[in-house]
């Protein structure tokens, strides 16, 4: 079976813009669709990518194009093709976007769609890299001074260690497609949440049939903290963090309770922070899909 993504990288394009680095944002674009067509146990086999600007900049170009190859070395997929669309008077100078769409393959009896979690499945959970491309909007009005926040571009808040406010925005999005890929080979794995746009709220549920809830223990996993910068500079609820970022969790998978220790120790192997997280409960009509237990 063939298992088709597409998505784009959203507001941290304006990361790119402010700061002239576009080597990166390629990468994220690689990332957003590998990582859904991931979640139905399928291996990327190419990649193609839409970049509209009002004027070609060449320079800008190459550096884009170098992220999206060096995206799809990591997915080890091809990059096939694309499209580059001039279009005058709809962007401002400078400024482009991009969308991406990603094509795998999967045999029919190995489709993940989630029938197969059911309550006692444990919760092992694959580390973020950072922010990920979700939350852009919010995270640049509470921490760039030019979008309204706290920090100039190259401020050092010692709650990054170090790392410039832009080092730390710009991390791209992780690819797990060899993790991934390489764990389903070995494990029993009956499900894959990606933490993308809504957060753990809205995405670990697109994994859990009727009639179960995930339950995450809040301190099984290290949170970035970059989000703890956020939620005390908003200040932004917890609620709210949990519904609109990974949090440090770029991949949720529901397995067998008797195979979680070895799923976590196989991504550690594999190069990865990997963490048991919480579990599958059943739940009635009207409970939360969702809970983060403290």
């Amino acid at each position: 079976m063939l298992v088709s993504g597409t998505d784009g990288v959203g507001t941290k394009l304006r990361l790119a813009f402010l700061s002239g680095r576009h080597d990166t944002v390629g990468i994220d674009l690689v990332a957003m669709s590998v990582n859904d067509i991931l979640c139905q146990g399928a291996e990327p086999l190419f990649f193609l990518d839409y970049i509209g600007t009002g004027q070609k900049d060449l320079a800008v170009l190459e550096q884009v194009v170098k992220g999206i190859a060096d995206g799809c070395v990591q997915a080890g997929c091809a990059l096939i093709g694309g499209e580059t669309a001039e279009l005058p008077g709809m962007y401002a100078p400078g400024e482009y976007d991009l969308a991406g769409f990603a094509v795998g393959i999967v045999n029919r009896d190995r489709i993940l769609t989630g029938e197969k979690v059911v309550p006692g499945d444990v919760l092992v959970g694959i580390a973020s890299s950072g922010l990920h491309s979700n939350g852009y909007s919010l995270a640049r009005r509470v921490l760039l001074k030019v979008d309204g926040g706290a920090f100039d571009l190259d401020d050092r808040p010692p709650e990054l260690g170090g790392q410039t406010v832009l080092e730390a925005m710009l991390i791209p999005t992780r690819i797990y497609a060899r993790t991934v890929l390489a764990l389903l080979e070995r494990f029993d794995v009956h499900g894959i949440a990606n933490i993308t746009g809504g957060g753990l709220h809205e995405n670990v549920p697109r994994m859990l049939p009727e009639g179960t809830a995930a339950v995450l223990l809040w301190g099984a996993w290290n949170v970035p903290p970059i989000f703890d910068l956020i939620r005390r500079l908003g200040p932004v609820a917890q609620e709210e963090m949990e519904a609109t970022f990974n949090l440090g969790l770029g991949m949720v998978l529901a397995v067998p309770a008797d195979e979680a220790q070895a799923v976590a120790a196989a991504a550690r192997d594999l190069g990865e922070e990997a963490w048991i997280v919480g579990e599958v409960v059943a739940a009635g009509p009207g409970c939360p899909r969702v809970v983060v237990r403290r």
